[in-house]
Parts: structure tokens; C-alpha cells; sequence
């Protein structure tokens, strides 16, 4: 069995540093407005509710004021939660199920989900308009991180193929997320898995071609949600509710609007990409049906979560849904 151990090396450090995190914390406030500091797993249009959310206004309507950061990664996310450095972390389930194995007592809890489904895509070399996934065996895929989400649902993926991803393949996880594009880009792999606008990017200049997309094959999953240390959701319900609140009404938004128009409100975040461009991957997003349809979190995507890392020999032992789970915030934003 494989193991990922940062999660262990983490309640490790936290044990031998004698640091104790309060719940309650004195969040600056700033225009009468209490910050919130946010690290996000990474810049990408796959979170197009959450940016929905900032640029109109729905976290000040709470009273609350974000300071987004980029961990680009869950483990760099997860250590900046539990490090105190950010109060919420939008990342992979995967890493809250490592760090609650691990045995952190004060650990990360879940109280919103934002997205039920892999955001990424598979990019081939050449257009394969008739692709299917049988197509893959014998290459090489540039994945992401041993443990990662996107690596797991990749394996998943070819497994539900009939692949087999340890010798059917030859599966790429040495490379940093943030290098994946350039090492293809530098004739590396024969395939690779991008988020947007990576992917994108790559298309434009002619040099990979998306030919699936992998929240299409991967079933519905909590792929990316929102935690926070339970002491701090302990130590400061208000703030919780007010910001998974103000995700619920992006995501509300974002489901009533087009591609074209939720471009306009998220091209601030992105705008190195054209408007046209943007709402194109906006609506590949769409498509696949990435975002939950509001934020409570759902429990049968939590045990096929369980199901991949078991096949994938990254879980030492199943979790209770109450364990790491809170859905009384995201319930409650329905009620609103």
C-alpha cells in the first residue's frame, strides 16, 4: 500500500511545536468588514462560483472581506489551515481524509462543497476526435500528485476502462502542478491532464488537443470543497455561515446565467485570456457539469471518494461521514 505522509508529518510538527490554535479567532476587520483569509488549491476557472462571489459583492453583503491566496496544491493548502495561515481552504476532500487518519484531534472539517466532479481534462498530442479511453494504453500521461485528486480519478478512470494504471500506462507524478503544462509543452508525455486555462493555453498554441474531458468519466465526487479546523468553526459559526452563505448565492448565480455573462464578472481574474476565450472554458465547465448545485455536502460522493483512494491503495481506513463532514451551514444557506 502506498502512503502519503504529509498529513502525518503535519499533526507530527504541530505536536512537537507545543502550538495551540484557538477557535476563535480576532479576524481584522477592515470598512466594518471581517476578513477572511482564503487559500485556494489553485487559480482556476473551475472555481468561476467562488470569483462570482467576490466581484458581486456577496461576501461584503455577509460582512465579510476575502484575502484569496494560492496554495497550488492540497497539502500546501491543507498546511496553511492548519498552520493558521488562511481560516478556510477551498481543496481536495482527499487531503482532509489524510490529515483526520494521521490523528490531528484539532482537524479540517468540511462545511460546503463547490464542485461534484473531476475539473480537469485529458490533452492529447493530436486531435483524436474518436477518442476513447482505450487509446491511452502504451503511452505515457503526465498526472498530478502521488495521492492527489486529480492523480486517484485519473487511475479510477482508466480502471473503469479496463486499464490497468500501473502496467497499462506509464503515469507521470514527479512533476510540480504548476509544471505540468511547460514539461508537455517540452515533448514530455504522450498525454496530459490540465485544468483550465492550462488546458486551454496549450490548444491555442497548437500544442495539445482536449480530447475528454475527466469530469465526464469520473462520476459525481466532492472534488473540491471548503474546510476549516474545527475549532475554528466551533469558535466562529457566524463567520462560517456568512461565507458559505455568500458561495451559495454565486453558485445560484452562476446557474442562472450564460457562459458569456459569468466571463464578464470572473475576466478580472483572468485577464490575460480574451472574453470570447474565457466564456468558452466557462462553458466547457458547464458542460461537464462541474459545480454542485449548492453547497451542501453530498454523502454518496463521499464514499466513492473512499472507494478510489482504497482501489488506488492511498486510504488506510474508511471514514464516517460525520467525522468530517458538517452540513448544518450549507443547510442552512438553502433555508435563506
Amino acid at each position: 500500500m502506498k502512503k502519503r505522509f504529509f498529513a502525518f508529518a503535519l499533526a507530527a510538527i504541530m505536536a512537537l511545536s507545543g502550538v495551540v490554535f484557538t477557535g476563535c479567532r480576532n479576524n481584522e476587520e477592515e470598512d466594518g468588514l471581517i476578513t477572511v483569509r482564503l487559500n485556494q488549491v489553485v487559480h482556476s476557472i473551475f472555481y468561476a462560483p467562488q470569483y462570482v462571489a467576490m466581484e458581486l459583492g456577496f461576501f461584503e453583503d455577509e460582512g465579510l472581506l476575502i484575502e484569496l491566496s494560492t496554495g497550488q496544491g492540497a497539502d500546501r493548502t491543507m498546511t496553511a489551515l492548519i498552520s493558521g495561515e488562511a481560516d478556510i481552504g477551498l481543496m481536495g476532500t482527499e487531503a482532509a481524509l489524510y490529515v483526520y487518519i494521521g490523528g490531528l484531534l484539532d482537524h479540517a472539517v468540511a462545511f460546503a462543497q463547490l464542485t461534484q466532479r473531476a475539473g480537469n481534462f485529458l490533452l492529447a498530442r493530436e486531435p483524436m476526435p474518436n477518442f476513447t479511453w482505450a487509446d491511452v494504453a502504451g503511452s505515457t500521461i503526465i498526472g498530478g500528485r502521488a495521492g492527489g485528486m486529480p492523480q486517484m480519478v485519473l487511475e479510477y478512470i482508466l480502471r473503469q476502462n479496463d486499464l490497468d494504471p500501473q502496467t497499462d500506462v506509464e503515469i507521470l507524478t514527479n512533476l510540480a502542478f504548476t509544471t505540468t503544462a511547460g514539461a508537455f509543452t517540452g515533448g514530455v508525455g504522450d498525454f496530459t491532464a490540465e485544468f483550465e486555462p492550462s488546458a486551454f493555453a496549450l490548444e491555442q498554441a497548437g500544442i495539445g488537443y482536449v480530447v475528454a474531458m475527466m469530469g465526464a468519466d469520473s462520476g459525481l465526487l466532492p472534488y473540491t470543497a471548503y474546510f476549516a479546523l474545527g475549532s475554528f468553526i466551533e469558535g466562529n459559526p457566524a463567520i462560517i455561515q456568512s461565507f458559505t452563505n455568500a458561495v451559495q448565492r454565486g453558485m445560484e448565480w452562476v446557474s442562472t446565467h450564460t457562459a458569456l455573462e459569468i466571463a464578464e464578472v470572473i475576466h478580472v481574474h483572468f485577464p490575460e485570456h480574451s472574453l470570447e476565450n474565457l466564456a468558452f472554458m466557462v462553458q466547457r465547465h458547464i458542460d461537464m457539469d462541474a459545480w454542485n448545485p449548492n453547497t451542501v455536502f453530498v454523502r454518496e460522493g463521499f464514499y466513492l471518494l473512499q472507494d478510489i483512494m482504497e482501489q488506488g491503495g492511498e486510504l488506510l481506513r474508511r471514514v464516517p461521514f460525520e467525522s468530517l463532514i458538517n452540513n448544518d451551514f450549507a443547510e442552512e444557506a438553502l433555508r435563506r
